[in-house]
């Protein structure tokens, strides 16, 4: 038996560590990347941040990581459930043409938010998706304010 702890002993803290980090990685934090320059100068394109995995419902001005299409993106809640959004009053990127609706004004459905990024001349977000609402299960973690 003691044979057997000599040998376990110096793997204890290595692999108990090792599953703390991941715990922490898996549930609580994510490490995220900016992978363009949509959100500056909030954020700078190629910038790491942290956003809490563990989070509240997100509110009008949070910085969230979402999931879309498979990719993490990084964007700004614009507009939440029950909200309307006036598509005439927003700024459009000019190397782009602006969507063609069917309607100017539309309610975010419950569960769903509207987001844009912080440079409007410089981020494909909900003005140009097809389906511009993201559920709030598609939002991975919360980027805490500064």
């Amino acid at each position: 038996m003691k044979t057997i702890w000599k040998r376990v002993k110096p793997w204890i803290v290595p692999v108990v560590l090792t599953l703390l980090f991941y715990l922490l990685l898996r549930f609580v934090i994510l490490i995220g990347y900016v992978p363009s320059a949509s959100m500056e100068p909030t954020l700078q394109e190629g910038s790491f941040l942290i956003g809490l995995r563990i989070h509240d419902t997100p509110e009008v001005g949070d910085i969230v990581i979402f999931e879309k299409d498979g990719v993490l993106q990084v964007k700004r809640v614009a507009a939440g459930p029950g909200d309307i959004v006036d598509y005439s009053s927003l700024e459009y990127m000019t190397s782009l043409p602006i969507p063609n609706r069917d309607e100017t004004q539309i309610r975010v459905p419950p569960g769903c938010y509207f987001l844009l990024g912080d440079n409007r001349q410089n981020s494909l977000d909900s003005r140009y998706w097809e389906h511009p609402f993201i559920s709030e299960n598609q939002i991975v973690a919360v980027v805490p304010e500064k």
